[in-house]
């Protein structure tokens, strides 16, 4: 992995970013829209491998490449196996042109002050450590805001940056990502806070440091253009959040300068049924519009 290289790709900005990350309490949802039920299989390990193949028919799919998916964001699991006996993270750089992240976090706290903050991360050192010996670039961790609640926020934004200067230690650029929950009513007071938040933090890293931001899609329009345009910025990426892919991408198009980090909303119409053929027009389809979304501003 080139850094220098990996970096510039995503700073471009010319695609987006697909997220390949589900983890063990949401594959069972992800296998279920594939058209796996869970009666398919037996147990976590015939389920990692059935979420396993998914994804290696999705990254070996001949739309799949950095032309237009400049990054993917890998499950640990999915980054310690291999896709043609080569190592994942690897086989993204090297055969299809997509620079790998990996989802570190762990998942989520019980809510307290409208938020939920990241489970403890024990060993995280040791992970990072790893990722970056198998050519991981960057990493993503998620938490969520529920409310516009000020001190829940500050929170939340703390800890997203402490876990990033961690991560930024270990050699790989953070993805910080305080999703905001699309449907709460004060969903524009929440991103006004959170955003005031990051820009606190952000003002405050060294001169040399760059982190990227995956939020919620804006209520207003290029609300966040002061993210964008920010020099410790690398990338903005924006989440799907449970739009459909057609009414995400009509509002990323509106929003200059933010590509979309889509998951669900990429996967969408794709199934284990489908012939090789069907498969990959389908998910061709797919990566053509959120690209074409995603590099519209």
């Amino acid at each position: 992995m080139d850094f220098a290289q990996a970096a510039e790709q995503i700073g471009k900005g010319n695609g987006f970013i697909a997220a390949l990350d589900q983890s063990g309490g949401s594959t069972p949802k992800a296998l279920r829209q594939y058209g796996v039920a869970e009666d398919a299989y037996s147990g976590e390990t015939e389920m990692f491998d059935l979420i396993h193949a998914m994804r290696s028919r999705i990254i070996k799919s001949p739309a799949f490449t950095g032309d237009k998916v400049v990054g993917a964001i890998l499950f640990e699991q999915t980054m310690d196996r291999d896709i043609d006996g080569i190592p994942t993270a690897q086989f993204l750089w090297e055969q299809r042109g997509v620079v790998p992240f990996l989802k570190i976090d762990k998942g989520l706290e019980a809510e307290a002050d409208g938020v939920q903050l990241m489970k403890p991360m024990p060993g995280l050192d040791a992970l990072l450590a790893r990722a970056k010996g198998l050519g991981i670039f960057g990493t993503k961790e998620r938490s969520v805001v529920s409310a516009a609640n000020a001190k829940g926020i500050a929170a939340i934004v703390a800890q997203q940056f402490a876990v990033g200067e961690q991560v930024a230690a270990a050699g790989l650029m953070p993805i910080l990502e305080p999703e905001v929950t699309i449907s709460i009513a004060d969903k524009a007071e929440a991103e006004a806070m959170l955003m005031a938040e990051i820009l606190r933090h952000l003002d405050a890293l060294p001169a040399d440091r760059q982190v990227m931001l995956k939020l919620s899609l804006p209520t207003v329009d290029n609300f966040y253009a002061p993210l964008v345009d920010h020099p410790r910025v690398l990338k903005v990426v924006a989440l799907s959040g449970g739009h459909s892919r057609e009414a995400a991408n009509a509002i990323l198009a509106r929003n200059r300068g933010i590509i979309a980090s889509f998951s669900r909303a990429l996967s969408e119409g794709l199934s284990a049924q489908q012939s090789d053929a069907e498969f990959d027009a389908t998910l061709a389809q797919a990566i053509d519009s959120i690209h074409a979304a995603s590099v519209a501003g």
